[in-house]
Order: C-alpha cells, then structure tokens, then sequence
C-alpha cells in the first residue's frame, strides 16, 4: 500500500504531453515566455508616419495603416507565430478644444469662431451677427425653433431685429491638419446672456468623410509602397 502510493506521488511529478485530435495538452500548466517588444512611437501627424515608414527604420516588412478614427491612425504587422500583431508607430492628432451642445458666453464664442474654425462663408455671417449683438437679452419673439431674432447693430447708432442664420454650414478642426476639413451643418441658439451654442446636425457623417479625406493622403503620399505591397492603408 506504503509502495503504490508513493508511485503515484512521484508520478504526479512527470509532465506528460498527449495528442487528442487535432490538439496537444499537457499534464502541467505551462506558460509562454514572450520575447520584449517595444513599446509603438507615438506621433501627432499623418506626415510624421510617413516620414517613419519611408524611412524603413525597422526594416522594410509589410505593414496595414488602420484609420481608426477622424483622430487615430495606428500601424502595424501581420500576426506572428504567437497570433500577435507588433504595433509601430501610432499618430493621434492635436486639435484645438470646442465643445459642440454647449453655450459660450458671446465673447468667447467669438473667440473660438475665430480660432477653431475654418473660415468659410457662414462663419463670417455669424461672427458679424455675434461681434453686434447688444449686450441685453436674446429676444425670441416668433423663435418657430429654427430661426431666431436678435436685437445687434447695423450701423453707427442703430440697434434692428436681426434673424440669426440657421442652420449653417461649418468647418471646425475636427481631424488632422494635413487633411481639409469635413464640412457639415449644425444649428445655431442663442439665449439670455447673450449666449451661443453649436449643435451638430449631420448624424455624424463628418467621420466618414474624415477617415477617408485621411486613406486619401496615405494613398498619395505612399503610393510607391503601395503599388509595391508593402503598405495596406484602411478605414
């Protein structure tokens, strides 16, 4: 008895490897040891990766661009013998902040107007509606949700009822600066205050336009790794 049980307590020691089927299992838990990798760059341009990949830095295997987002753009290998892709370099734009369903006080409604937006037909329509207005409150006498009056200047010393613009038709940076920017619409309020707000109104189909706006610029940009298969670009 003293005998069998101590085979089997030195046979719990053995690792033993079976094949059943098509998969292999083994007596004792195993774990992978994994070679380091580095960690991917880390950029803030559509040129500084291409400036990495032309470059060849890592050497000249086939990569796939992936436009994650209108602001994220990741690079990377196919999968490995451990079914894991090595990620290289990724670039996340830098934009300025606006943030759309809020109100802005007039003053810095102007402001953001000016800097985070391109200028277009439409932005200077309001910025001349915005830059007047009177500094009492929004009259919204006849407001039928869409369009609204406001008293602003128009001339040196008269004061009218002026009907705010809506919608318009803007083009905020909402994507990287290599690429135009999507150009969509969005409704126009104002309330007491004087206060401004921008509320998208295109369901966000400007995402689209972005991610493919920046396939575009990759396409151009690296058409000879391309043509060569050394790059895949998607969206």
């Amino acid at each position: 008895m003293i005998k069998e049980a101590i085979e089997y307590i030195v046979g719990l020691g053995n690792t033993r490897v079976v094949d059943i089927g098509l998969q292999t299992y083994s007596t004792e838990k195993m774990h992978l040891i994994e070679d380091p990798t580095p960690a991917p760059l880390a950029v803030h341009s559509l040129s500084g990766l291409v400036d990495y990949i032309s470059s060849k830095f890592d050497g000249s295997q086939q990569v796939m661009i992936h436009v994650k987002s209108p602001t994220r753009v990741e690079c990377f290998s196919t999968y490995n013998s451990d079914m894991k892709r090595d990620h290289f370099i990724t670039a996340e734009a830098m934009l300025p902040t606006f943030t759309f369903d809020r109100y802005y006080d007039s003053e810095n409604f102007n402001i953001k107007l000016q800097s985070v937006f391109v200028q277009n037909e439409d932005r200077d329509i309001m910025l001349k509606v915005v830059g007047n207005i009177q500094e009492e409150n929004v009259r919204t006498v006849g407001d039928d949700g869409v369009s609204q009056a406001i008293q602003a200047k128009v001339g040196v010393a008269t004061v009218s009822m002026v009907e705010v613009p809506n919608p318009v038709s803007l083009q905020p940076y909402r994507t990287f600066v290599e690429v135009d920017q999507p150009e969509s619409n969005f409704i126009f309020r104002m309330r007491k205050g004087p206060e401004c707000a921008l509320f998208e109104a295109d369901g966000g189909a400007w995402e689209l336009v972005a991610m493919k706006n920046i396939k575009e610029y990759f396409a151009a940009a690296l058409e000879e790794e391309i043509e060569a298969g050394q790059v895949v670009v998607i969206a």
